[in-house]
């Protein structure tokens, strides 16, 4: 991988670059549902009170996870109650609570948006997060036009078969999604409710406990990897200084999810060292030396 310099201008073409190349994705979410997804933590809170903060990240991340790397444009918010917080790149639309039309008005809001985004050819990627069967005729109008669409699931996603005989109509609806993006209700709800548990002023993490944390993540991956693709790896990293794209976006990730946050550029720098210290077998001679590295330099934030 070629070394980056981090100016403005050069991040900007990148993200331009990235912009371009990558296919377009736009989510709408029903808070309602989202909400239960997380159960039990979230499924009690206020609508208002979640954290959507991060949301799109949150949500390129398990795209990724799925294996689609896509460029999400744009959130809409479907909520039963007024949200007052501001978000750059999502939309909110107040609907009428489920409790009163039986979730009508949203299924006719969001359908209208999903039918507009289709015959506009708006975007190649919808990710939807509903669990309303009735969303079917929809779904399969907009994959008429060339459109993916995709569905946020829980665990049950993963056993289509038994879901079938416990849950018909929300087996039918996902067995129509092109892609099933399955999150753990866990994390869900550790993200939704991240923002009321941060503190404001939180202690600096200590350098040496980042580069443990980054090599535990490296070596398992590293120990799972079959031989013949170590062998691989480590001829590529003979020819290049950088470690290979497909690599770095999947470590990048895996500490993304560590710390619950995006590596500094000084962090990525010392993950891609430990990387191929690992690789190589010197991980005990460069590791005091990257620890040193990390605490000596200012921090500087850079989104992954």
């Amino acid at each position: 991988m070629k070394r980056e310099y981090f100016s403005h201008a050069a991040k900007d073409a990148r993200r331009h670059s990235q912009e371009t190349t990558a296919e377009r994705c736009i989510v709408l979410i029903d808070a309602r549902y989202l909400a239960w997804l997380a159960h039990p933590a979230v499924a009690g809170s206020s609508q208002a009170s979640v954290n959507r903060i991060g949301l799109a990240d949150f949500l390129t991340d398990l795209l990724l996870q799925s294996g689609l790397e896509v460029n999400l444009k744009r959130i809409y918010w479907y909520a039963e109650v007024h949200n007052s917080l501001d978000v750059e790149g999502q939309i909110v639309r107040k609907v009428f609570p489920h409790d009163v039309d039986g979730g009508v008005s949203l299924l006719q809001t969001m359908g209208q948006d999903l039918r507009k985004l289709a015959d506009n050819k708006a975007c190649e990627h919808v990710l939807l997060a509903t669990d309303d069967e009735r969303f079917f005729s929809a779904i399969d109008d907009a994959q008429l036009t060339g459109m993916s669409v995709h569905i946020l699931a829980d665990d049950a996603a993963r056993n289509m078969s038994s879901l079938h005989q416990t849950d018909p109509g929300w087996g039918r609806l996902l067995s129509q999604a092109d892609r099933r993006i399955v999150v753990q209700s866990k994390v869900l709800a550790d993200f939704l409710l991240g923002a009321n548990k941060k503190e404001v002023n939180s202690a600096p993490e200590d350098p040496e406990m980042i580069r443990e944390s980054m090599t535990e993540v490296i070596v398992s991956w590293w120990d799972d990897e079959p031989e013949d693709k170590r062998e691989e790896l480590r001829d590529e990293l003979h020819v290049n200084r950088g470690i290979p794209q497909e690599v770095d976006r999947q470590l990048l990730l895996r500490m993304r999810h560590r710390l619950t946050r995006a590596l500094t550029l000084h962090e990525k720098k010392m993950l891609r060292e430990i990387f191929r210290a690992v690789a190589f077998g010197t991980l005990s001679i460069e590791a005091n030396q990257s620890a040193d590295a990390l605490s000596a330099m200012p921090v500087i934030e850079e989104p992954l």
